[in-house]
């Protein structure tokens, strides 16, 4: 990650091909500069000098979709940026939409009692600012700590626990832990019953609260190759050649590959941004998705902090509050990637309206995926076997402790596989000797690890065949013994539509098989279905918070697994647009209050997915990957197997494809 000061306004970058195109680095300057001269702002000009204000965001504001979807190559293009200021002195939040085509502000307005996200520059002076201070130092020397550079200080967001002196401030509280020299971990050691509490406004620390001396944790949790004693010596490598190059082609942000067709696309909040997924069938590019990406995704902890240590306070919004975007991992070859790679980056920007580069953001690469189907036919002893090969897109972010991958895979049988890999290092605190904690796992001596949940909710924009799509649920049902059914063997299929918003407000159920059909009941098969792709959950779990808890009134949309909402372009996050310290209620469950139909519209489809984590001492000290996530498969939207064509291979020893 390399981060520029902001230089002078050129004009926005012409290599935009697409209305779609993330802002170049040239136009979130353009952007920055417009907003800054325009005397509606009044001040924002002088913000070298008195860093008064903060750019939370600077996005590409996504044109109307009837304008996307008629967008042809060399169609003029209106390019415009969505801006979230905060002004530090007063605590006011501003949005703006600049048009960069007219160099002007389009729309201004304060959006009250808000706070935007917590930015990247905000940790950093954060860290600085607690490290700093005498309070926090005080209550590191009477735990004996003296070498304060070896201090970790983490800042969490504050929530809303309904404290009302803390009403109108720009919070966050933090969690510490000691290195014992540079490269140590210093999760392995938590500095347990000291948290700092600042205003990030006015970037000084509130208060410093100390519950009282837990001593360190004796064991260091290293994982360095440094500190490996030894390494096991027979692993063979294991290389993926492509001697002719990639399946693939790109074309500025344009993806093609074995008959799909879709656009990627990055955002500091939400990351990896899919639009205009397609696939070629019989000439025809038919759509599926137009917009898809992750929309949020909360971490509770469980822990009741019974102490008074505020491990409760416990509860990330890591899209909304932090922005997995921002949060992106530089990949790299053979490490994070394997094969050939086609890498994205992405353009942000800093507080201070800087451009920030994180090169390589994205991979994109193909990876074999085993059989993709075979049959022998044992009269003939003939045998036929096809291989499956998939294309990759995936992101990782780094929050905190924890590592995130977000993978979205592509399927030669026009299947969409969504899965979360969850790594890094667990949360931790401190416990004294011989205590057995009850709210997580002793995964080391003295040392706990919280008993969490990690929440994920994926916003599907479907416009399959079309932008005028039903939702239905699907239960397997056994029949009752009797006259039709009179072997007792006999289930059926039953599909219910789910006409409205309260009706599609639906849990999982894997005891009867179920699971969703987007349907698109204007157009059928030959059969005389209706085409559709089906929704199939995979791990699932609901929160095991209190309907009254701040989580719930701040994460409703946890409590449902799907959704489905009317096409509303500004109804983009299932929490709202400002969960940072908002006392909950708005998003999901508040647009779905209105209970609009959803039938034969253009719909929107989240779901909702939930990794339940008991921690393990195999979970330390960096824990294996966890995988989670579901399937989009097609249900009656060809009229065979589209993978039928997919050639054999060539095997060196053999013809074991076909015999």
């Amino acid at each position: 990650m390399t981060t520029t000061p902001l230089p002078k306004a050129p004009h926005p970058s012409t290599l935009v091909q697409h209305p779609l195109d993330p802002l170049t680095a040239a136009e979130i300057t353009s952007a920055v500069a417009i907003v800054s001269d325009d005397a509606q702002w009044g001040t924002l000009h002088d913000r070298h000098i008195t860093n008064r204000y903060r750019f939370a965001t600077i996005v590409l504001h996504e044109p109307a979709k009837s304008v996307v979807q008629h967008f042809k190559p060399g169609d003029a293009m209106q390019r415009q940026a969505f801006i979230v200021v905060l002004d530090n002195t007063t605590g006011h939040t501003y949005e703006a939409i600049v048009s960069l085509t007219d160099a002007a502000i389009v729309s201004w307005k304060h959006v009250p009692g808000v706070q935007p996200n917590i930015m990247l520059d905000e940790f950093l002076e954060c860290e600085a600012t607690v490290k700093a201070h005498p309070d926090f130092q005080a209550a590191l020397q009477k735990r004996g700590i003296t070498n304060f550079d070896g201090v970790m200080v983490d800042p969490w967001s504050a929530g809303n626990f309904g404290i009302e002196a803390e009403a109108g401030l720009r919070l966050t509280r933090t969690f510490a832990w000691v290195r014992s020299e540079p490269n140590d971990n210093g999760y392995a050691r938590p500095i347990e019953g000291v948290t700092a509490v600042v205003d990030l406004n006015k970037m000084e620390v509130i208060q410093v609260e100390d519950k009282g001396v837990v001593p360190l944790p004796p064991r260091p949790g290293n994982y360095a190759s440094d500190y490996i004693p030894q390494f096991r010596t027979d692993l063979k490598p294991l290389e993926i050649v492509q001697p002719e190059g990639t399946s693939f082609e790109v074309d500025g942000y344009k993806v093609y590959w074995q008959k799909w067709h879709f656009r990627v696309g990055f955002t500091p909040r939400e990351g990896l941004v899919l639009y205009e997924i397609g696939y070629e069938d019989d000439g025809q590019i038919r759509p599926i998705l137009y917009r898809a990406a992750l929309a949020e995704m909360v971490v509770p902890y469980n822990d009741p902090s019974l102490d008074g240590s505020n491990h409760y306070r416990k509860n990330a919004f890591d899209v909304g509050e932090y922005g997995v975007g921002m949060l992106a991992n530089s990949l790299t070859l053979g490490c994070d990637c394997l094969g050939e790679i086609y890498y994205f980056d992405a353009i942000l920007n800093d507080s201070r309206g800087g451009i920030m580069k994180i090169d390589h953001a994205v991979c994109m690469h193909e990876e074999d995926y085993g059989i993709l189907w075979k049959h022998m036919d044992w009269r003939t002893n003939h045998t036929e076997v096809r291989r499956s090969r998939r294309l990759v897109v995936s992101f990782i972010a780094t929050v905190g402790n924890y590592e995130y991958g977000f993978f979205w895979y592509f399927y030669q049988d026009g299947s969409i596989q969504y899965e979360v890999k969850l790594t890094g290092i667990v949360n931790t605190s401190a416990v004294a000797p011989g205590v057995t904690p009850q709210y997580g796992t002793l995964i080391a001596p003295q040392l706990n690890a919280h008993l969490h949940q990690h929440f994920f909710n994926v916003r599907l924009d479907f416009d399959i065949d079309g932008n005028h799509n039903s939702v239905y649920e699907v239960n397997t049902e056994p029949v009752p013994l009797g006259p039709e059914n009179p072997h007792g063997n006999a289930c059926y299929t039953r599909s219910t539509l789910l006409a409205t918003e309260q009706e599609a407000q639906r849990p999982i159920d894997p005891f009867k098989g179920r699971y969703w059909k987007i349907v698109n009941p204007s157009k059928l098969n030959s059969l005389g279905q209706a085409v559709g792709y089906k929704l199939a959950p995979g791990e699932n779990i609901l929160p095991f918070a209190h309907p009254d808890s701040s989580l719930i009134k701040r994460a409703g949309f946890t409590t449902k697994h799907l959704w489905v909402t009317p096409y509303e372009p500004s109804e983009k996050y299932p929490a709202g647009d400002y969960p940072n310290q908002h006392p909950g209620g708005e998003g999901l469950p508040q647009w779905t209050q209105a209970n609009r139909p959803v039938e034969n519209t253009d719909v929107v489809v989240w779901y909702t997915f939930g990794h339940h984590h008991v921690p393990r001492p195999e979970d330390w000290p960096v824990m294996p990957t966890a995988y989670i996530g579901f399937m989009l498969k097609p249900v009656s939207f060809f009229e065979q197997n589209p993978a039928m064509d997919v050639p054999p291979s060539a095997p060196k020893l053999g013809d074991c494809c076909h015999s």
